[in-house]
């Protein structure tokens, strides 16, 4: 995927296939009469090429290449934070029904998750039963449909609780006209899509083809909705489907999940569905993975008394000695300093002693110099050739075997308490602490609780945790009693309806059949 993802995705653009919906909305135009379908699926090559496509939407910065989805499914939470005083709307709960004046609308996030939903609608209704292409290619590319279709309405969900639903293409005039879906609906035909892609879909990939989805992404997938539904014994049973039969492992060094250091080992046994990005060779900058120059420092920055000159006056300052070390290293901190640790994850005094994973996750000092922020060592990646500036290739980590032991863990608390749940617990902590500190004893409410926690140190600034607040109702309590840099105040302005987003003024205009249901816009007017 890693070599044929940005050409392919272009190609099916170039094509047809791709149903662009723009920035604004995704009521653009009417594509039924012009979706070639006649002269198009007609041999594995050309299914293939059109699921490509959907794997390509991701890429976009609404959603997975820069910080579209993060910004509402990770900050304004308790664990990254801005390092300066931007993206304030968003952070702060300033959130308005119009759109986010901002650095991104969230019209684009709306926009991009339904290019995805019409897109996989396409491929779905034109590779079922396709007796044109192999029972390989055409089970493979339907179940990678059904999957992409599911993953869109698991975010559409989550962000906005009911919102419209439709399973095949539908007119401009059709579009128009719909209102809302309960949510509850949309999940339960969600689940029984990802039944069938489990079936579907192979186990495992190999060459260019890592980083497709497997059956265990889809049952890890069902899995979160069951969670987020306290379908507990379903959540449970999902989970050891990947747990018990997969190929997926926990890698025995937790520094080791995040190492992109090496494209060619950037595919680990322990992830299970990435988002995967490639460096473009033809652009010096722009166009690839943004994602990690928000972690990656800025030199101007950094480090600590940055203008002090050591060796006295007339001799080079701080940073000048510290960007010659690292070019020693073929290294450099050219990233936006976007996003930081925030103060009580990177207080090493929060965490339990002996964690190892404090160390593979917070960095505050860098080949000897102090640094004036605490930054994600796991996701930051400053070598300037195989990773520049706006042009990474590294992979976003979506799901991975460790949250899936998270999650049995707390399905099987829920369901009989914690006696058999502490086996998936540990199995995790077991790489977090050396020697092993188990957990054992603990009541029920005190696993629950403790959970809270040991998902925020393992799952740390991977996108799950703000969502992870929001199921267990404590988001308001949360963010109230953290603590904050001085230009952030969330805690001044969070209110209840911050649970869901608004649905954008753009859709609204165009189509108010989605106010019927809720003439409140999920609280925002």
């Amino acid at each position: 995927m890693k070599n044929i993802i940005k050409i392919i995705g272009f190609l099916s653009i170039g094509m047809g296939l791709l149903i662009l919906s723009g920035c604004e909305n995704f009521l653009e135009e009417d594509l039924r009469d012009k979706i070639p379908t006649n002269t198009f699926f007609s041999n594995d090559a050309e299914a293939l090429l059109a699921v490509n496509g959907l794997y390509r939407i991701w890429h976009n910065e609404a959603l997975y290449g820069r910080r579209g989805l993060d910004n509402y499914n990770l900050y304004g939470a308790d664990e990254v934070g801005p390092g300066r005083n931007i993206n304030g709307v968003i952070y702060n709960y300033l959130i308005a029904e119009g759109v986010i004046a901002d650095q991104d609308d969230l019209g684009d996030v709306w926009a991009s998750l339904y290019e995805i939903v019409r897109n996989s609608d396409l491929d779905i209704a034109n590779i079922e039963g396709n007796e044109a292409l192999s029972e390989k290619i055409r089970d493979q590319t339907l179940g990678e449909a059904l999957f992409m279709r599911a993953f869109a309405y698991y975010h559409l969900t989550n962000l906005w609780g009911d919102v419209p639903y439709f399973r095949e293409l539908l007119s401009l005039d059709e579009l128009r006209t719909l209102e809302r879906t309960d949510k509850t609906l949309i999940r339960t035909d969600m689940k029984a899509d990802l039944n069938r892609a489990f079936a579907l879909l192979p186990s495992t990939y190999s060459g260019k083809d890592l980083g497709r989805a497997s059956k265990w992404a889809a049952a890890t997938l069902k899995a979160k909705f069951h969670l987020y539904d306290r379908e507990w014994a379903l959540a449970k049973e999902e989970c050891l489907k990947v747990i018990n039969n997969s190929p997926h492992r926990l890698l025995d060094n937790y520094a080791d999940v995040f190492d992109q250091s090496e494209v060619a080992n950037q595919f680990n046994d322990e992830q299970i569905f990435i988002i995967d990005f490639t460096k473009d060779p033809l652009l010096s900058a722009g166009g690839s993975f943004l994602h990690t120059d928000d972690y990656n420092p800025r030199l101007r920055d950094e480090p600590k008394d940055r203008t002090q000159r050591p060796d006295g006056p007339g001799t080079p300052q701080r940073w000048e000695i510290f960007k010659d070390v690292m070019a020693e290293y073929g290294e450099d901190m050219t990233g936006f300093g976007w996003a930081i640790v925030m103060p009580e994850l990177a207080d090493q005094n929060n965490w339990e002693e002996g964690d190892l994973r404090y160390e593979a996750t917070v960095v505050k000092e860098y080949l000897g110099f102090e640094l004036n922020s605490p930054y994600f060592r796991k996701n930051w990646n400053l070598n300037i050739v195989s990773s520049p500036r706006n042009n990474h290739p590294e992979n976003y980590v979506v799901f991975r075997l460790a949250d899936v032991y998270l999650m049995a863990a707390e399905a099987e608390n829920e369901l009989n308490g914690p006696a058999n749940a502490f086996q998936y617990v540990n199995r995790v902590r077991e790489r977090a602490f050396d020697p092993d500190v188990p957990w054992g004893g603990m009541s029920q409410l005190e696993f629950r609780e403790s959970m809270y926690d040991e998902r925020k140190f393992e799952l740390s600034a991977e996108g799950q945790r703000k969502m992870d607040l929001i199921r267990w109702g404590i988001l308001l309590d949360v963010v109230k009693s953290t603590e904050q840099k001085s230009w952030n105040n969330p805690a001044d302005n969070i209110q209840p309806h911050h649970v869901k987003l608004p649905i954008p003024l753009t859709e609204i205009l165009l189509n108010p059949n989605l106010l019927n249901t809720d003439p409140t816009n999920n609280g925002y007017r």
